[in-house]
């Protein structure tokens, strides 16, 4: 669960293409539709911000600094292989089949060949990582989004997706095999290697917008709109922060 909550405040200035939030003659924000908790989200991203210059950025710089790319790699690749099984869960429930069957073969492939994921060997043979969240399998059955909320150090999520990302902590088979010490480690640094990979682009994400909380809310979205297949595609790799508007 801290994994995934770290997670998802990574995720979320994937896309560019910012938005103003609407505001009144005081200048105050006033409720946006599909946004009525307006006021008290964006207090929660001031605290959600607070910690990540406090803790999350200040460690990351001191993970990059003293961790060599090639192991800080190995790392990621062995945490994102262990998140393979519920990603086939998730598959599964969605009668995702196909899907269901590559991520299947990732882990073999991964697992094996890739000793334990330290190396991706199944990108290599062209079998690239799916999608698979609770979410998103809520999505599939035909539950409704609901209201936008901003969660405490999990950022943008709206109703159901909140209820998916509690659900997510246990759709993972794996889990229940590891001791509760080793998970809460593999949470913490999967956070703490994520935070790495975004520290460039999420400092320029948040200088360059006018409104970061607007911004966030449209680009997670953006996001989220194409992990459920709404619309579009956001390339290999989703977890990384990437402006299209700045290349």
């Amino acid at each position: 669960m801290v994994q995934a909550s770290i997670r998802a405040l990574l995720l979320l200035g994937a896309l560019s293409l910012g938005a103003c939030a609407t505001r009144n003659a005081d200048g105050v924000a006033s409720a946006t539709p599909g946004d009525p908790w307006e006021a008290t989200n964006r207090d929660v991203l001031d605290a959600n911000l607070a910690v990540d210059d406090a803790v999350l950025k200040p460690v990351a710089q001191g993970y990059r600094a003293v961790v060599p790319e090639p192991v800080r790699t190995g790392v990621r690749n062995v945490l994102d292989n262990i998140q393979e099984p519920r990603i086939l869960v998730n598959n599964l429930l969605q009668g995702r089949f196909l899907d269901a069957g590559h991520t299947t073969m990732r882990f073999f492939f991964n697992s094996t060949v890739g000793l334990g994921g330290i190396f991706d060997v199944a990108t290599d043979f062209g079998i690239a990582r799916r999608t698979g969240d609770f979410g998103q399998t809520l999505y599939s059955w035909g539950l409704e989004d609901g209201p936008f909320v901003m969660l405490p150090l999990a950022g943008p999520s709206n109703v159901r997706d909140t209820v998916g990302l509690v659900a997510d902590g246990f759709t993972n088979p794996l889990t229940y095999f590891i001791p509760f010490e080793g998970n809460v480690a593999r949470a913490v640094v999967g956070g703490v290697d994520l935070r790495e990979q975004n520290i460039e682009n999420l400092d320029a994400l948040r200088s360059g917008s006018l409104d970061f909380y607007a911004r966030l809310r449209s680009v997670w979205q953006q996001r989220r709109d194409v992990e459920l297949g709404r619309t579009g595609d956001v390339g290999d790799r989703i977890d990384v922060l990437e402006d299209p508007g700045a290349r």
